[in-house]
């Protein structure tokens, strides 16, 4: 990426009003030479933010006070614009103390996790209801639609990333133009987190943020004071899932009686060192897309169950997204229907030569910890699809400075309200805690549970 040259404080803001855009005014709400979130007031047009560091990017956003958190916090929608391309985003300021509390940032493609899981509303088959165990409880929060073709993001020609690398860049931009225009959060503390297949970008989307870091202090720019990276059953290395897989459902490891047949068990396990020697020969020592994809083929063969499904959530909640109403209220304005998941983009990113699902995250998991980043792998005992035993394996076999002293560690049980809720380990900021009767979507059956989790991790307290 370009970067401009800074010339002076005046210059790092360019605000600049469009076409059914509204100028944002400095006023004494003003913060350190940026504006305050305050000073964008409309809830009927657009303000537009662009920054000289990131001449390809703008932020546009507006006013949607008594959307989704019905308890009279601020809340706010936009795009980032991108040339041609525009992710959606929703902040909700937390219910606390905004002016002093953490941001938290949750990206798992689609807004999923803020209808079903942790945001401040929940769908209920009449609409949208009141959810008390929402992570803006004492944080601000964001949600993201990425990458562009899921939720409400968009490209004006059908154009779309095709790798995590290419998409990290743009959310790098959007939090770094955010932070620097708003000055209020200017040097807050800033947590990034998701789920699923967060755990293969999220890592990468955080690099950049710290990678980023470099050129903003050479600017003369407050860096991202981005505290900890939090990953909930993440899908961190295709290898692990699979043959972790085999072990969930023939040992007890989900806390159930082993799920298949012993012919069964036996058939896998018998398969699984051809699975682990052709997959690490083709995918990872050497990557041959046609050669990795055989594995990948037979390795999935391995681990698969008949008849398996994670969930469906999502139906209604596509629906009510794409009433008229709703899109005007929250400003969509991409010009197809919002989409939970888009079979286009995962066919774009998982497509030879890309093949994005099947490249590790681990190794930058492990230079965030090496720089100070704390890390949070969290996982519901019942999930089969990114299980809880993939991550702590995942966990097991970094390469850092702290492996010796995390792998030492013995798993202890943590609780919730008097109860044993999971079991969790840590050591030198990598942080591991699996959740007991919770799926892949962990909020959606254990919601106490994991607020409790999160907000102790982001404080720095004891389970």
């Amino acid at each position: 990426m370009k970067v401009g040259t800074l010339a002076s404080v005046a210059a790092l803001f360019a605000v600049v009003a469009r076409a059914g855009n509204v100028q944002a005014p400095y006023s004494d709400s003003d913060v350190d030479g940026g504006l305050s979130l305050q000073s964008v007031t409309s809830a009927e047009s657009f303000t537009t933010f662009s920054h000289a560091s990131f001449p390809k990017h703008s932020v546009r956003i507006k006013r949607t006070d008594g959307f989704c958190d019905m308890t009279g916090v601020r809340t706010y929608t936009g795009y980032i614009d991108i040339d041609t391309r525009h992710l959606f985003f929703y902040f909700f300021e937390s219910r606390s103390n905004p002016a002093m509390d953490d941001v938290i940032m949750w990206i798992n493609g689609s807004t999923t996790g803020l209808f079903v899981e942790l945001g401040p509303c929940r769908w209920a088959e009449d609409g949208l209801e009141h959810n008390p165990f929402s992570w803006n409880h004492d944080m601000n929060l964001f949600f993201l639609d990425q990458p562009v073709g899921v939720g409400y993001s968009y490209a004006d020609y059908g154009e779309t990333v095709v790798t995590t690398e290419q998409a990290a860049i743009d959310v790098a931009a959007f939090i770094s133009i955010f932070f620097e225009t708003f000055g209020e959060f200017r040097g807050r503390k800033f947590h990034m987190s998701g789920e699923s297949y967060a755990g293969r970008y999220l890592p990468i989307f955080a690099s950049e943020v710290v990678d980023q870091n470099i050129l903003a202090q050479a600017q003369g720019r407050t860096p991202i004071n981005l505290q900890s990276l939090i990953i909930g059953n993440g899908f961190t290395d295709f290898l692990l899932k699979d043959l972790a897989r085999i072990e969930m459902l023939c040992t007890n490891a989900t806390g159930l009686p082993p799920a298949l047949s012993i012919s069964g068990c036996i058939e896998k396990r018998a398969k699984a060192p051809r699975c682990r020697e052709w997959f690490t020969a083709h995918c990872i020592d050497t990557f041959d897309a046609i050669s990795c994809e055989a594995a990948t083929t037979f390795c999935e063969g391995v681990g698969a169950v008949p008849g398996f499904n994670i969930f469906d959530l999502t139906l209604g909640i596509a629906k009510y997204l794409n009433l008229p109403d709703v899109r005007a209220r929250l400003g969509a304005t991409n010009p197809g229907n919002f989409t939970t998941c888009s079979d286009a983009v995962d066919a774009a990113f998982n497509a030879p030569p890309q093949l994005d699902m099947l490249h590790s995250s681990r190794a930058y998991v492990e230079q965030l910890l090496e720089r100070g980043v704390r890390v949070l792998l969290f996982a519901g005992t019942l999930d089969l699809s990114s299980s809880w035993l993939a991550n702590l394996w995942n966990a097991h076999n970094m390469q850092w400075t702290g492996r010796t002293a995390f792998n030492g560690e013995k798993l202890r049980p943590w609780h919730f309200e008097g109860t044993v809720a999971g079991e969790t380990k840590k050591a030198q900021g990598l942080t591991f805690a699996s959740v007991y009767g919770a799926g892949h979507l962990v909020p959606v059956k254990k919601p106490a549970e994991a607020l409790h989790l999160v907000r102790q991790f982001v404080r720095g307290e004891e389970l």
